[in-house]
């Protein structure tokens, strides 16, 4: 023991020659970092203009999104089957690319230079997009309405249509998961109200979120179902340079937080270095090397107290006679923080597996659901709903819900259960679930109702539109439930050095998501086919049986929920060191 004592002592002497302090603020003036200028920047005054960044960002990227399914089948022409794939992978495709930006911002950028330059490439691809409809896509003027048909595009229009769409799904991923955790940045987790700060915050942020889309959703698809694309996509183009605007106008008082390097050597080393200590006994707790004083050896983070998770990990930080020999390695020896980062993702990742198939319920909105509802009667008098306006009652329903979830729900699960919060990540996480199953349930009714309205020859049903409304509002309600709840859990669970890649894991799930949705039609037409029939989801909906779909995602779900309850249990929650100050920030004014 008296060995181990000392080897500790000698390794760690060696880690404080070598490792560069995280702690040290980047700055020659210390005045600027006294109590009084600490003040002025961050907080809510900050934090509520990149919520209004959000909601600009939002609008201009739903301009575009909410009414993608109709431009493929009625503009380029593609069918139902084919439109609903193209857009869940582009859908994915956005939400995917969020991994990139939390990449980069964790790693080497951090998140205000992330957040700028992913909005700066939405900028390119919404001009790119409305160049490309004004002169190659949309012609003749006012084509794609539903009634009016358009040429066929040329090759240059189609392969430019793609090139845009993609530009803005890159601007848009990137930028939503680090804007979100730049915005947590805002509260100094020194201050004892931090923690409910962040937990409004987040709230307030998929509210701004749906605000939003809510301008999206109801003017601007009106006037693309009308055939107005190209106006459609200049007022987003418009909306995404005012974003970046106001965004840059807060350069000088945010409050910045370090990149923490690249997470990926560090995880990989605690898998080298507890492989390569295989036959090694885990050491005791105490006996587990870790620096010491306060400070981290991850630059930017806190120390991750030690937990009984994954036990074969500690080997990477069980010190051995041959770590005695030579500089400090981190691919043989890693502090207890380093390992309890890695075991951090890892028991982060059933929950967001878990959280997939919920995803594919959402992205139902964007496809199936539209194409459902534009072949219903929707003539209000004299007045046309378009299908993807439908999707308006989802986000009120999410507005409502922001309100009556902090209003309503959290007294009164406090009261029950004592816990401050109300009802816990991830009990909020398990009722979005159950609701998302039941709005399925809804959207298969709905379905079956459809088509016994059908008239013979007649392209349209006769049930009206509104018929979807309870579906499209149970997913809204999901949705508070859910992705709030998403955001709140992975960007709270994860290491400081890794907070972007937290809030990515919400999109990320919604990415698969809609990749999984993609292969679940792709499955489905293949089985229901093989006879020679038109398959659940044909061109001519009134030939299939969409509402089939809509139950097996229900049972999918079902499925899903017993799978996440048993995560949910076997779950533990990440244990910082309290005695730390916090994330060290980079509080100086930007020059």
């Amino acid at each position: 023991m008296d060995d181990i004592e000392y080897s500790t002592d000698k390794i760690e002497k060696k880690a404080d020659e070598e490792i560069i302090s995280f702690g040290k603020i980047e700055s020659g003036n210390e005045n600027q970092h006294s109590p009084g200028k600490r003040k002025k920047c961050g907080g809510w005054k900050l934090a509520s203009l990149l919520l209004v960044n959000q909601g600009l960002a939002t609008l201009a990227f739903f301009g575009v999104g909410v009414n993608l399914v109709l431009l493929l089948t009625r503009v380029l022409d593609q069918d139902n089957a084919v439109a609903a794939n193209n857009v869940s992978k582009w859908t994915g495709t956005v939400y995917l690319c969020s991994l990139i930006g939390a990449f980069l911002s964790d790693s080497y950028w951090g998140r205000y230079l992330t957040c700028a330059i992913f909005q700066l490439i939405l900028v390119l691809g919404l001009g790119l997009l409305s160049f490309d409809s004004w002169f190659f896509l949309i012609s003749p003027t006012g084509c794609g309405d539903g009634n009016k048909l358009c040429n066929t595009p040329s090759s240059v229009g189609v392969v430019m249509f793609y090139l845009s769409i993609y530009l803005i799904a890159l601007g848009y991923g990137g930028h939503q998961p680090t804007v979100a955790t730049l915005g947590a940045d805002q509260f100094d987790d020194s201050n004892p109200n931090a923690v409910i700060s962040k937990a409004a915050f987040f709230s307030s942020f998929y509210f701004a979120l749906n605000v939003g889309s809510l301008f999206s959703n109801t003017i601007l698809v009106y006037y693309e179902d009308s055939g107005k694309w190209t106006l459609g996509f200049l007022v987003s183009f418009g909306a995404a340079i005012i974003a970046l605007l106001l965004y840059l106008s807060g350069t000088s008082r945010y409050r910045y937080v370090k990149a923490s390097g690249n997470p990926l050597p560090r995880v990989a080393q605690v898998f080298v270095a507890a492989y390569r200590k295989w036959g090694v006994t885990p050491a005791t707790v105490g006996a587990l090397y870790e620096v010491e004083g306060t400070e981290s050896a991850i630059k930017g983070s806190r120390k991750i107290l030690h937990s009984d998770d994954f036990k074969l990990l500690d080997k990477a930080a069980t010190i051995t006679s041959m770590d005695l020999r030579g500089p400090n390695n981190p691919w043989k020896l890693c502090t207890v923080t380093q390992v309890e980062e890695a075991k951090c993702v890892l028991k982060m990742l059933p929950i967001w597996l878990c959280t997939i198939i919920y995803s594919v319920i959402f992205t139902q909105m964007a496809s199936l659901f539209v194409e459902q509802g534009d072949v219903m009667a929707s003539k209000l008098q004299n007045f046309h709903i378009p299908a993807a306006s439908m999707s308006a009652f989802d986000i009120c329903s999410v507005l409502i819900w922001t309100g009556v979830y902090r209003h309503v729900v959290v007294p009164v699960s406090r009261s029950l259960t004592g816990n401050a919060k109300g009802l816990t990540e991830l009990q909020r996480m398990g009722t979005g679930l159950i609701i998302g199953m039941i709005a399925m349930v809804a959207a298969g009714v709905t379905e079956i109702q459809r088509l016994k309205s059908v008239s013979p020859g007649s392209k349209k049903s006769s049930l009206s539109i509104f018929w979807q409304v309870p579906q499209y509002v149970l997913v809204g309600a999901s949705e508070v439930f859910m992705y709030v709840g998403q955001l709140e859990f992975f960007n709270g669970q994860a290491p400081d050095g890794i907070k972007s890649f937290g809030s990515s894991l919400c999109m990320a799930s919604m990415s698969l998501g809609n990749y999984v949705s993609s292969l679940l039609i792709n499955i489905v037409m293949e089985v229901t086919t093989r006879d020679g029939g038109p398959g659940w989801i044909p061109d001519d909906l009134n030939d299939g049986h969409l509402d089939r779909f809509y139950f097996l995602i229900a049972g999918l779900t079902a499925v899903d929920f017993i799978i996440y309850v048993y995560c949910a249990k076997w779950y533990n929650g990440i244990n910082l060191d309290t005695s730390e100050n916090g994330i060290q920030l980079e509080e100086q004014q930007k020059e």
